[in-house]
């Protein structure tokens, strides 16, 4: 268990110092700056527990604070304030990502704006000017994690590019092309024509979006009639430069005849290519015939590298057509589509164009049109990589949460492809390869020939000293070296982030040999593979090791209407103008317990000001703790905390009420950490918010007034040790989902300890009574019972009336009579004239039409003399009204239903609903009758 750091009893405060009304804009600043300059957030050295660690998602270093964020820092927090209440040494290590082409491409729009380019200023300056950008604006987006109440230790913040990760960075790629496991190589990527690089396939988005189907003649060479041509059907007419193919279903009766034959590509000169028979041809798609455009589509390209066809790049990397593109080279990709379509017109060999929905890859930044293109870059071997990583699963030595994503992510990893690691960008880290050349005129050959060194020479060196001293040893003397100026995908960083940020590659890191491997991996379901399945495989690959043992994956947050957040539709709620308005804990609590894992959350606003008032109400509870406290003196206050810290031991000796909200305390501290451990934080809110609202607020604090304000001064202070008791445990339970109202309220309190984040987490099956339970269930069914009785007979609110309640079980009769002033307080009653009995009144029995009776339970029942609880006469004058009105519905509806034209005509459905509501209202008026000719009875007497 943890300890508080201090033993010392704080008197608490006055509740007249208190202001009416939870003010959180001026708490969360206060108490997030009391946190951190006290060093809460970082690992206790005291504690004995096993140590949590999370390592937090590293955001965007350009990111702003969004929804996405707000759903992972809550949800991180709650299990880090968990888990450093229940004694364990707790680490949330925060940090960033540099974000290669993000950060980029904002640096690149500075200089634009300044008249100037990445390529006149030069590398050097580029990295230079990107450095003093991240100095004066990286900070943002740490700070909008601080106002979420991220309870992370942020002297331990890391950022990719630190020296101590770039050199685990270098560190993963020396070792991994040394197993052989990187390598060179040209296969299709994902190119970014604008921002001149490749990209993941995470940093590309597909949107439906309207396009052209076209339809054309593809000359076969030497053919006649009806086989004078195959009619294709593109979306792309640009690319017909680079075909080397055309492929239809072998089980295709109307072109297999065509297989072995050659087709004519249109405006090549002549070039000819084979007509191919493939099962993946969609026999109802199009035409049925398909072309195939290896160099410039990823179906394509499987294709052509499954059957042997030759691959043609028809576009320079800036998206302009080349020289394999004959006439129409130095055209933008979307003019050669129009002059290519227009010419195909002009030559007789276009059938037609219809419009036709496509799905378009874009680039996440920028937007622009991604081109499939074959390019040469640096790849890492996954297949034997994967292996592990997926055995961790099958094993159960790694479990998802939710368990249906495992499905996804063995699918990954069985039918994993090699990851492109290389970015052509200048930000980020630049691979650790140097290419040796024999002079420097052979580097100036080279380099002026490609851009940059291609020699397949090379060396992998983790600097520059170590690659001259490799190059030297086995290619002698007068070697010219040039690094690579390509950078690493920015998920091969944040691949090795989990221990990265420990300290590997140094084996002797404190941090590394007490934190790692780390506890839980909490993100997004949409990089599941993007960068979990990676970390899972880096980690293994370069420590042997898991690097953690659960995998919780969160949902998206989406619009009221369940539509994703977007600048387009207008919809983007901003998580800071949500704490401005509605508090931290408020949006917190939303975030957490509005869905389950996995599932995405629709935010909805009225709930955010429902868990507003929630944050109030614990505001008001304390308050009302306190007020019970007002005049004792700061001695008494101090007895009293140690009185609270015994409930638990003197349980049996409690009255009814104290005993129940004590057993009730206990059993929902067991659900709730219950709920924590199997990852259920909704759960968990939930069953917290319950117990808070309908059991201790509603119930326990309401009743608790008759002995608070009785003239039992004894009763008084067991009733405020059992208060303060339940609500600074209660208080705690709550702690990590609303830390800052719970923590000023706590503070208020009498209390020993300094910060309630240090303060031990409610003890685990403590004691509990069940037959206090059940007997204060018993007294709840009665209050109700009552309350819907005046409720029915419109009692007014302030009138106290007589009740008899009649027990058959007189050991539930004693614990009932017991606690009848607190029934009296919640049910309004008259307590002179109220008692509770082991059989009916007499004249209840007589004359049962004098009295209202309910039956609560098996053997409890409850009677309410008429007279005590009604004026006939004003009861005679309100019923006659009702019944006035219900007449004029009845017959109204009687007399509709009784025309032929509305019986015969209407739909049956509207006759049907008719004759029930009619059925319902004769119901309603003769329940009234009823009750008129009660009150008439009881007028005459």
């Amino acid at each position: 268990m943890a300890t508080s750091v201090a033993s010392e009893v704080h008197p608490g405060a006055n509740h007249a110092d208190l202001p009416k009304n939870f003010e959180q804009g001026d708490v969360e600043e206060r108490l997030y700056k009391m946190w951190e300059e006290n060093g809460y957030f970082k690992p206790s050295d005291t504690a004995a527990g096993e140590p949590f660690t999370i390592a937090m998602p590293p955001p965007n270093v350009t990111g702003a604070l969004h929804m996405g964020h707000a759903m992972f820092v809550t949800l991180q927090d709650i299990m880090a304030r968990n888990a450093r209440m229940r004694g364990r040494p707790t680490l949330w290590l925060p940090g960033t990502d540099h974000a290669g082409i993000a950060t980029q491409l904002v640096v690149e729009r500075s200089l634009e704006a300044d008249g100037l380019t990445r390529e006149g200023v030069g590398r050097e300056e580029f990295e230079r000017r990107t450095w003093e950008w991240k100095k004066e604006y990286g900070g943002r987006i740490g700070n909008q994690i601080r106002r979420l109440g991220a309870s992370c230790d942020w002297s331990r913040e890391r950022f990719t590019l630190d020296e101590g990760l770039s050199e685990a960075v270098l560190e993963a790629f020396v070792s991994l092309h040394d197993r052989g496991l990187i390598y060179k190589g040209t296969y299709m990527v994902n190119w970014a024509p604008k921002l001149q690089t490749a990209v993941s396939d995470l940093e590309v988005e597909y949107a439906d979006e309207p396009g052209t189907l076209y339809y054309f003649k593809y000359p076969v060479e030497g053919g006649e009639g009806d086989g004078a041509y195959l009619p294709v059907a593109t979306t792309r007419p640009e690319t017909i430069l680079g075909d080397t193919a055309v492929a239809v279903n072998p089980a295709d009766d109307r072109f297999k005849s065509f297989i072995g034959k050659r087709c004519v590509v249109p405006f090549s000169n002549g070039r000819t290519i084979p007509i191919i028979g493939d099962d993946y041809v969609d026999i109802e798609f199009g035409t049925g015939a398909l072309k195939i455009t290896p160099g410039h589509d990823p179906n394509d390209y499987e294709i052509g590298q499954r059957v042997g066809l030759p691959t043609i790049n028809i576009m320079n990397k800036d998206g302009s057509m080349n020289g394999n593109a004959g006439a129409y080279e130095g055209l933008d990709r979307a003019e050669c589509r129009t002059k290519l379509w227009a010419d195909m017109e002009s030559q007789g060999i276009a059938i037609k164009s219809e419009p036709y929905q496509t799905r378009v890859p874009r680039s996440q930044r920028g937007g622009e049109v991604i081109e499939p293109l074959v390019s040469e870059q640096w790849f890492v071997k996954m297949e034997t990589m994967a292996k592990p990583a997926l055995q961790a699963v099958e094993t159960g030595e790694l479990t998802i949460v939710p368990s249906r994503f495992e499905k996804i992510y063995k699918g990954w990893l069985t039918d994993i492809r090699d990851w492109c690691i290389s970015r052509q960008l200048w930000w980020g880290h630049r691979i650790p390869v140097w290419y040796v050349h024999e002079s420097q005129a052979a580097l100036d050959a080279a380099r002026s020939g490609t851009g940059k060194g291609s020699s397949p020479t090379y060396v992998v060196a983790r600097n520059e000293a170590e690659a001259t001293a490799k190059a030297k040893a086995a290619h002698g003397e007068h070697v010219v070296l040039y690094q690579e100026e390509d950078v690493l995908d920015t998920w091969f960083s944040s691949g090795l982030w989990p221990f990265s940020t420990l300290g590997w590659p140094n084996e002797e890191a404190a941090d590394l040999a007490k934190f790692f491997p780390t506890q839980v991996m909490e993100t997004g379901h949409d990089i599941l593979f993007f960068w979990v399945a990676r970390m899972v495989m880096m980690s293994y690959g370069m420590t042997g090791k898991l690097p953690f043992h659960t995998v919780f994956l969160h949902g998206l947050v989406r619009d009221e209407k369940g539509r994703k957040m977007s600048k387009s539709l207008g919809n983007v709620v901003d998580p800071l103008n949500v704490i401005d308005e509605q508090g931290c804990d408020a949006l917190r609590f939303t975030l957490a317990t509005g869905t389950a894992a996995g599932q995405d959350l629709n935010l909805n606003m009225d709930r955010l000001a429902s868990n507003r008032n929630f944050t109030n109400k614990i505001w008001n509870s304390g308050k009302f703790v306190l007020y019970s406290l007002e005049g004792m003196s700061d001695d008494e206050r101090v007895e009293l905390v140690d009185a609270a810290a015994a409930v638990p031991s003197s349980l049996p000796d409690l009255p009814l009420a104290e005993r129940w909200i004590v057993s009730r305390l206990h059993a929902v501290v067991d659900h709730v950490t219950s709920a924590h451990d199997r990852y259920d934080f909704g759960e968990a809110g939930r069953a917290a918010y319950s117990f808070f609202y309908d059991d201790f607020a509603d119930w326990f604090i309401e009743g608790a007034k008759s002995r608070l304000y009785g003239d039992d001064p004894a009763a008084a202070k067991t009733t405020k040790a059992v208060a303060l008791y339940v609500l600074d445990n209660t208080l705690r339970v709550l702690h990590p989902f609303v830390p800052y109202v719970t923590e000023e309220v706590w503070r208020s309190l009498p209390h020993r300890g300094d910060s309630i984040m240090n303060q031990s987490w409610p003890r685990l099956d403590a004691e509990r009574d069940a037959g206090a339970v059940g007997a204060f269930e018993t007294v709840q069914g009665i209050v109700r019972s009552i309350r819907n009785a005046r409720a029915e007979y419109a009692v007014e609110p302030a009138k106290r009336i007589p009740a008899f309640v009649v027990i058959s079980d007189a050991t539930l009769m004693e614990e009932v009579a017991a606690e009848l002033a607190m029934v009296g307080g919640l049910a309004r009653l008259d307590a002179e004239a109220s008692r509770v009995c082991a059989a009916a009144p007499a004249d209840a029995v007589e004359t049962p039409g004098d009295f209202v009776q309910t039956v609560v339970s098996d053997g409890v029942e409850v009677y309410l003399p008429l007279s005590g609880i009604v004026d006939p006469a004003k009861e005679l004058a309100r019923l006659g009204k009702q019944a006035g009105k219900l007449e004029k519905e009845v017959d109204g509806l009687a007399g509709r239903l009784k025309s032929p034209k509305f019986v015969e005509k209407a739909p049956a459905a509207v006759v049907e609903k008719s004759k029930k509501e009619l059925a319902e209202l004769e119901e309603q008026l003769a329940s009234v009758r009823s009750r008129m000719s009660q009150m008439e009875a009881l007028a005459a007497k």
